[in-house]
């Protein structure tokens, strides 16, 4: 038995054999921590200055991901041109510069939501360059064969990340303040900082550089659009993006106005949900292969999860509810991430991945604003209910797009339904 544990265990962190991905995963845990600070701190920072105002929200992480949107694909361009680590170098340090400028901010008393609305846009501005690069730059740092089992890490670091950033964050604004939140996420950036100093660049496996010539974004549209294992998923991240992903949206409002909870109460849920979230990354770790059968079925299950969460009746209730959906909406994450990854091609992974941000976060200033008005219309319990059904719609296409597409008028098996090796994606 001890015998087979350890296998297991060894099967399922063995991405953390590779010494440069070990010092990315120690860095960018550290560093996700604190940024899940300054998520969960801006978030409540804003409900405190405009007194529980849901649109005010909505529309701080629409300044948050709007950069994504309109620089997204340039963004995984200079991904696919540019030395990773070095432009992962850069972009870690601006981020660095704007969460120790809104602290700064915010020690020297309560500023105009203007300020903080532009921090969170320099900060998205950021977020934008960093994606496809950092989701590119896994691929690099470990063997071929496990990719699946880097990305799946990698999802279990985010995740993990949102069990302790929001809890450290409710901690610290109930005993030092919303200031003290976004200057150690300052401070987190030098741990990822130094881990991507200490890399051995020789054991990388660098992708070519894309070429230096007009249309490469558009290029990297039409590719994506020609693979149906590509455009599905995305178009189901786009539809799940925009109306099921805005947690920080409509979770502090669900847990303030329907379950009457404080700040501390809401850390505590967005804690218990990545608890779920956890647990499926770890589930999902041991895949060797990943099908848009998974990606389907991972957005059917967080649709319902998100349903029976929006009829949750009391606080004790949503907290057991609350690690199902953090459980499935991983498993919908995870899948689709890992088919971008392995099934793109590697002169085109930045700009695919680019593209997956666009759909995927860049979609969140569309949806944040319109599910914070439903909110503050129709209450909170109708905003995740928007959400659940817009996941339940996305399983349908993907249903519906993977059975037009197994087989193609020739008979032959389509793109959608091949695999072979470790690396395939199949149905």
């Amino acid at each position: 038995m001890r015998q087979r544990f350890r296998a297991g265990a060894r099967a399922t962190l063995r991405s953390l054999e590779v010494r440069n991905f070990r010092l990315f995963f120690g860095g960018q845990l550290i560093s996700q921590i604190g940024n899940w600070l300054t998520l969960v701190a801006q978030a409540l920072f804003v409900l405190h200055l405009t007194d529980n105002n849901g649109i005010a929200v909505g529309v701080l992480t629409a300044c948050q991901f709007l950069p994504v949107l309109v620089l997204g694909a340039w963004a995984g361009l200079v991904a696919d041109r540019a030395d990773k680590r070095k432009l992962l170098l850069i972009v870690q340090s601006v981020a660095m510069l704007q969460s120790f400028a809104l602290a700064t901010l915010v020690f020297l008393g309560d500023p105009p939501l203007v300020a903080v609305y532009a921090l969170a846009m320099f900060g998205g501005v950021a977020t934008a360059f960093d994606n496809p690069a950092r989701r590119a730059f896994v691929v690099e740092m470990v063997p071929e064969t496990h990719v699946q089992n880097a990305v799946s890490l990698n999802s279990a670091l985010m995740t993990g990340s949102r069990i302790f950033g929001p809890a450290l964050a409710g901690l610290l604004i109930v005993t030092v303040g919303y200031g003290w939140c976004f200057a150690l996420d300052g401070v987190s950036y030098l741990a990822v900082l130094y881990g991507l100093w200490r890399m051995n660049t020789a054991e990388l496996r660098p992708s070519a550089p894309a070429q230096q010539a007009k249309g490469q974004v558009r290029a990297g549209l039409r590719y994506a659009r020609s693979v149906p294992e590509l455009w599905v998923p995305l178009m189901m991240m786009a539809i799940i993006g925009t109306f099921a992903f805005n947690f920080p949206v409509v979770v502090p409002l669900f847990t303030k106005t329907v379950l009457h909870g404080t700040d501390s109460t809401f850390t505590l849920l967005f804690s218990v949900i990545s608890v779920g979230s956890l647990v499926g990354a770890l589930y999902t770790a041991r895949r060797t292969t990943t099908s848009v059968r998974d990606v389907v079925i991972g957005a059917g299950t967080f649709g319902v999860s998100m349903l029976v969460l929006a009829a949750a009746p009391n606080l004790a209730s949503a907290f057991t509810i609350s690690v199902f959906v953090g459980f499935t909406s991983i498993l919908f994450m995870t899948a689709s991430t890992a088919i971008v990854q392995m099934r793109a091609a590697p002169e085109m992974r930045g700009r695919v991945l680019a593209l997956q941000a666009i759909v995927f976060l860049g979609s969140t200033p569309i949806g944040g604003p319109i599910l914070g008005a439903v909110c503050d219309a129709f209450g909170a319990r109708t905003g995740l209910a928007l959400g659940a059904i817009a996941s339940l719609v996305a399983a349908l296409y993907g249903t519906l797009a993977m059975r037009s597409s197994e087989r193609d008028p020739e008979g032959r098996p389509s793109s959608l339904a091949d695999a072979s090796g470790p690396t395939a994606v199949s149905v």
